[in-house]
């Protein structure tokens, strides 16, 4: 009952810091309707970018899986009214996640409430999420969406551990944030114990035969759905099972430019570590005092508290797995030409935060409780998505 109150707590939040903001980009929802519908264009482009003009069509390159899960709001309301409840859709969704963050720091065996209040402070208002949500548009409902997901998939990890199901999260997270399915091969390893892996004396063929060859059958079965999804929805739109479609899409010039170097390129690198970990804002001498560029911000300055999976316990080879499955998923953000402009702090590094949150979960564990200094950096993270809901509005 207390994670669904702070949930309340959370939506309540979300939504008087999004209401009055329209993004004016409901993609998903037209989507849904599509496919309700019988096909995978929409009827007119909601912008000048990213969409998608072919054979007398439009197209929309984003991953499907959330117009798949508002099909049935969408077949009661219709997209247009969908559309409209957006701010309340996308509150509701971050409000889910904070709620899954209750529960999963429970999964992984956090006790004390306090500790457990402040991990679901940390990733609902103290990392991205709060500027997704508020900025709304198809861009960041696909972030909330994965975020649900990823905490799923970990409290399941933390839990019975279930193959199929674990296939099935991941797979449902590739076909909403493409960059999660690189967090697959953590989880095939999470699977195996620590002896099968080498860490006893035995044979190689011991070691071999000890290897969990079911589940990872199982875990494949379970991802091969999505795979198969991801392959005949490229066909049907573009004729290719390797063409997404971002590499299609309409873009300003600057960012057509990036493209140009690679879809995903070396050539990326640096300008994403900039936004990710170097970016600072500018100082003004007015309200807030300090001013975004839309860019990017370290995520040292809006999500410190994240610093805290420092205190894992790197002794558990849980810990290296989930340490190893966000970096994972955070190679092909940096390869990627974006850049996750409009942006307040660096938007992309979502994909990659369930996993460093679990590690901070993690190491409340096994540490303690969170002291003074460590609520202290979550504190600070959650003055500046303060900031972040005022510039959402001025940017």
């Amino acid at each position: 009952m207390l994670g669904l109150a702070i949930a309340g707590v959370a939506f309540a939040t979300y939504w008087l810091s999004n209401r009055a903001f329209d993004a004016g980009r409901g993609d998903l929802f037209y989507l849904a309707d599509a496919f309700l519908h019988g096909h995978t264009w929409i009827a007119q482009a909601l912008g000048p970018n990213d969409v998608i003009l072919l054979g007398g069509h439009i197209y929309v390159p984003f991953a499907p899986f959330p117009a798949l899960v508002l099909m049935p709001l969408v077949a009661f309301t219709g997209p247009v009214t969908a559309d409209q409840w957006e701010s309340g859709i996308n509150a509701g969704l971050a409000a889910a996640a904070v709620g899954l963050a209750w529960w999963a720091s429970g999964r992984i065996g956090v006790r004390h409430i306090g500790d457990r209040l402040m991990l679901a402070i940390l990733l609902g208002f103290s990392t991205q999420i709060w500027w997704v949500t508020t900025r709304g548009g198809v861009w960041h409902t696909g972030h909330l969406v994965a975020t649900i997901l990823l905490l799923v998939l970990i409290g399941e990890l933390f839990g019975r551990r279930r193959p199929v199901l674990l296939g099935l999260l991941v797979g449902a997270a590739f076909l909403t944030r493409p960059p999660t399915a690189f967090a697959a091969p953590a989880v095939a390893l999470w699977l195996a114990d620590a002896g099968s892996l080498g860490m006893a004396r035995q044979s190689l063929a011991e070691r071999f035969n000890g290897l969990p060859w079911r589940g990872w059958v199982l875990l494949a079965l379970g991802l091969a759905p999505a795979l198969a999804g991801f392959f005949a929805y490229n066909v049907l739109r573009f004729g290719s099972p390797l063409e997404s479609g971002y590499a299609l899409a309409t873009l300003p010039d600057w960012l057509q430019a990036l493209r140009a170097q690679g879809l995903f390129s070396f050539a990326h690198v640096r300008m994403n570590v900039d936004y990710l970990f170097l970016k600072l804002p500018a100082l003004i001498p007015e309200f807030p005092w300090f001013q975004p560029d839309g860019l990017g911000m370290s995520v040292f300055i809006t999500s410190p508290g994240l610093l805290l999976a420092a205190r894992a316990p790197w002794r558990d080879r849980r810990a290296w797995l989930l340490l190893l499955a966000a970096v994972l998923v955070l190679i092909p953000t940096l390869l990627y030409y974006g850049g996750g402009w409009l942006q307040y702090g660096y938007r992309y590094f979502l994909d990659s935060v369930p996993f460093v949150w679990a590690l901070v979960a993690l190491g409340v564990v096994h540490r303690g409780p969170l002291r003074w200094w460590a609520r202290t950096l979550i504190w600070f993270g959650i003055l500046v998505g303060i900031g972040g809901v005022y510039w959402a509005y001025h940017l």
